[in-house]
């Protein structure tokens, strides 16, 4: 399924496995950049860094399955995200994209990108994709333990946006699985050849205070250091939760980092 028309407007539905996606396109023949939220979260949040970035580029948001106005799924894996996007990609019509992920969704385009290096423009990662993760039966145990005690504020939080039509124990699952890849001991940025922006918050996060975070963004180091297609864009000052919507800036200006990359082209 591939709009006719890919400068015209377009929202509605696109099917993949057992469910579908509500995607929406702005068209034109600016540079597509295709959002990926984080690991609760819609499409909606992106909405102050597509103002700022404005016209000149083709924005692609989509919520994930149960997220947003997207339906419900037997599968909510790592694996099926990256299916996501070669589907939204594929429906839209679009072959060469720049990636925006927050949080869950950079390392959804880290993964993609490293799959893909000979189509993707690059990737701005936004407060995610780190490689650090906390593994082991008692850190499982401990993320099972902090959603069953949020299972009763879930259906409020799915109200603003901030939850997935899940329960208490898939939402662990997407977490355990999220940190047990980034922590898994794969050289997955060894393997990046395309440029990478990162947007890093300094604050905290749900379940993560302030020292573990900085404990989770420290694992970058060692990849600044090795890599030099992967950089820092900017350091902010709000956390985790809130640096879309306060930060957009910020990541409008490592949005146009990469594509100056870009266009000046290997050195």
């Amino acid at each position: 399924m591939t709009d006719s028309n890919p400068n015209a407007t377009w929202t509605g539905m696109v099917p993949v496995d057992d469910t579908a996606l509500a995607v929406t396109d702005t068209g034109g023949t600016g540079t597509p950049v295709v959002y990926l939220n984080g690991a609760y979260a819609s499409q909606k949040d992106w909405r102050r860094v597509i103002a700022e970035l404005g016209t000149g580029w083709r924005h692609i948001t989509y919520d994930e399955r149960a997220r947003g106005r997207s339906r419900r799924s037997a599968d909510y894996s790592f694996e099926a995200c990256i299916r996501d996007v070669d589907a939204v990609l594929e429906a839209r019509g679009v072959d060469r994209p720049l990636l925006v992920g927050w949080s869950y969704g950079a390392a959804v385009a880290l993964h993609w990108g490293v799959r893909n290096s000979d189509r993707v423009v690059g990737e701005v990662a936004v407060d995610g994709a780190y490689p650090y993760g906390l593994t082991g039966e008692a850190a499982r145990a401990e993320i099972r333990r902090l959603f069953h005690r949020m299972r009763w504020i879930l259906p409020l939080a799915r109200l603003a946006g901030k939850a997935a039509r899940m329960t208490a124990e898939q939402h662990a699952d997407v977490n355990i699985e999220l940190n047990e890849i980034t922590n898994s001991g794969d050289p997955v940025f060894d393997k990046v050849t395309f440029p990478i922006r990162f947007v890093v918050a300094s604050g905290g996060n749900t379940g993560a205070d302030q020292e573990d975070m900085e404990r989770t963004r420290a694992a970058l180091d060692p990849v600044l250091a090795r890599n030099p297609h992967v950089q820092v864009s900017a350091t902010v000052a709000s956390n985790h939760a809130t640096i879309v919507h306060k930060e957009f800036g910020a990541i409008a200006a490592a949005v146009r980092e990469i594509a100056a990359a870009r266009d000046r082209g290997p050195r």
